[in-house]
Formats: C-alpha cells, structure tokens, sequence
C-alpha cells in the first residue's frame, strides 16, 4: 500500500504511438488493472457520497477477484478507512494497490491516461497522455485533475505519448482491431479544440490510437455534462459487434437522438468494410434525485478479466440490461452494480475507471 507523489511532468515520448507499433487494447483483451479514484469530493456528491462509497465497495469487491485494483487516494487518512472499509467487505487487500495521488474528483476514464501496447518495443506499455478541459471548460475545479496522468506515470514509469488537444476518454471506445467509435457532438464541439476539423482530428485517433477507421455516431443521452460521451451510448463487445442504447418510448427525450444512433450504426461497417452486428440494449428510464434529469445508462458497464460491472438503477429494465450483456459475454460473469446515486454525479462505472492492459 506504497504511496507515490508527484513532481513534475515527464519528458513526452518523440513520435507517435502508431508509428512507433503501439496501438489501444480493446478494453476485453487481458488487462493488469483497473485504475480507480476512490470518491470524495462533496461538490459532486453531496448527500449521496456515503451511497456511492456503498457501490465503489461492492464493485472493487467483484473487479479484484480477477485483476489487480490501483485505487488513488488523497492521503494516509483516506486510506486507512479505506482499506479498513474494504477488508470488512470481504476484500483481498492484496489485490489492491493504493496510489496517494492528489486528486478532486473520480473521473479517471476522462483525466487520467489512455493506455497503449506494443509487445516487440522496448517498453511494451505506454501511456497517451491528453489535455483535459473538464469537459470544455465546465468545472474549473474538476480542470485541476489534469495533472493525475503524470502523477501516475511516476509509479508506472512508462513512456508517455502527449498529443497536446482536449480528449476525454469517455468520449472513445475501440474493438482493438482498427475502428474507433465517438459522437459528433463531443469531438466536433467547438469547446474542446476549435482549431481542428473534422479530419484532423480523425488524423489524432489515428496517430495515438492506432486505428484506420473512425466511426461518428451524432449525439448522447440527455442530462450528460460531457457534450454526448460515446461510452453512454454505444460500446463494442468484441470486434464485430456493438451494444447500442435504444430508448423505445417516443415520449421520452432521449428517443430520437438514440434511435438515430442505431440507424446510422446498422449501416457502418468495420475497418475491413464488414457490416456490424447491432444489439439493442434498454433505458433505465428517467433517473433524477433533486433536479434535472440525470445521464443514467447501461453502456456505461465495465469490462475486466472475469467480471463485467454494470449500472443499475432500480428499474424494471435492470434484468433485461443485464441479460443482454451476459449474452455477450458466456465466460465471464455480469454483475449489476447499483448507480442510481453514483449517476448524480453525472456518470457511473465507465466514466469512473481506466483499465490497464496486460503485456505478454
């Protein structure tokens, strides 16, 4: 339970991920760890903070059965409790690491960095570390997490890739094999980096994913502050085949813009130009404590070695959700994690976690 600080950026690797044969691991294939931060900002949480330490309990319980757990902490105090917390729930404190690393909130999918394979190089795992705005410049507070990656990289001491534009990671998801899906509304709004154009920023995905084919879905679900992350609407679940977000009730207001969603994904193709197999996945309906409508989504699952986690939200559509995703995943085992007061902080599993991915 080793902690680690930070002190100051390291040198950026020369040339690109792509040029030099590393490429993003879909997010199925083995991975070491899953990078999480453990919540505390009451800003986001408020009342609702000691629920959400429920379900991040529950679900470090299921994801460090099959894989290491890297959980970053403030300080000495926090994990303490912590890790008092977690052995009383049945946790295997061997199977996590604490990372004293200073941090606001727990959006590591969006600040924290995106992991990148070459098994031939030298240093087989590196990291590509983007810019992070909170999101176009929403929270000035939240902007402060930028700097988590390179505290990271202190421990993990890895090459590290800068492209020097705003991406979150919640805004890509990839099928490993050369297609990377997004949204119009994320990638192309002009408050994350008005000086790029559509194909140039095809061309960043390229060069630091290594992929050869960007698929551009159009919007996200209603309530989220992110500008429409791809990983609340559509998720690859192997190289062929996508899970897609489809509300079925056309009163509702995310009805048109996920049914034209899943029309414009039954005619794309792969990076090979084969067609993709399209699976409808529910909505949790309208999620809301005290105020607007909240971003609540089963896309929004986690996937690791032996267990998939996904939200739930205490509605009748939670089994169905849940069935779906087992389908596609007969060897590992799907687990329901309760969100409904983690999604008042704007998002759930996805936008909170970071895999890590397994060399050799």
């Amino acid at each position: 339970m080793a902690g680690n600080g930070y002190h100051g950026c390291p040198d950026p690797q020369p040339g690109t991920p792509a040029a030099l044969g590393y490429r993003m691991p879909a997010e199925w294939e083995p991975q070491e760890a899953i990078w999480l931060t453990w919540p505390h900002y009451l800003e986001t949480w408020d009342f609702l903070l000691p629920q959400v330490e429920d379900a991040y309990t529950q679900w470090i319980l299921a994801m460090a059965a099959g894989q290491m757990v890297h959980l970053l902490v403030n300080d000495a105090e926090t994990e303490e409790r912590v890790a008092a917390r977690l052995t009383d729930a049945g946790v295997d404190l061997a199977q996590v690491h604490f990372n004293r690393i200073t941090n606001i909130d727990t959006w590591i999918r969006d600040y924290g960095p995106t992991f990148v394979v070459n098994p031939a190089a030298d240093a087989p795992l590196a990291m590509v570390k983007w810019t992070f705005n909170a999101w176009g410049g929403k929270y000035d507070d939240l902007a402060q997490d930028n700097s988590v990656p390179y505290a990271m990289n202190e421990y993990l001491q890895i090459p590290i890739f800068e492209p020097g534009i705003q991406l979150e990671g919640g805004s890509i998801d990839v099928n490993g094999a050369g297609t990377v899906m997004t949204t119009e509304q994320c990638l192309l709004n002009p408050n994350r980096n008005p000086h790029l154009n559509r194909d140039a920023i095809e061309q960043y995905l390229q060069e630091y994913l290594n992929v050869s084919h960007v698929l551009w879905l159009k919007e996200g679900v209603a309530g989220d502050d992110t500008d429409g992350h791809v990983d609340d609407i559509a998720r690859f679940v192997n190289p062929s085949t996508v899970l897609v977000a489809v509300e079925e009730d056309s009163r509702d207001d995310n009805y048109a813009a996920l049914q034209a969603n899943y029309n414009l994904l039954q005619g794309m193709t792969d990076q090979d130009d084969n067609p993709l197999n399209v699976i409808k996945l529910p909505m949790p309906g309208v999620v809301q404590w005290e105020g607007p409508r909240l971003p609540a989504s089963y896309t929004n699952f986690y996937i690791g070695n032996e267990v998939v986690a996904v939200p739930t939200f205490g509605h009748d559509n939670d089994a169905t959700a849940l069935q779906v995703i087992q389908d596609q995943f007969p060897t590992r085992k799907v687990v329901g994690i309760p969100a409904a007061a983690v999604v008042y902080g704007l998002g759930t599993l996805h936008c909170c976690s970071q895999q890590q991915p397994r060399i050799g």
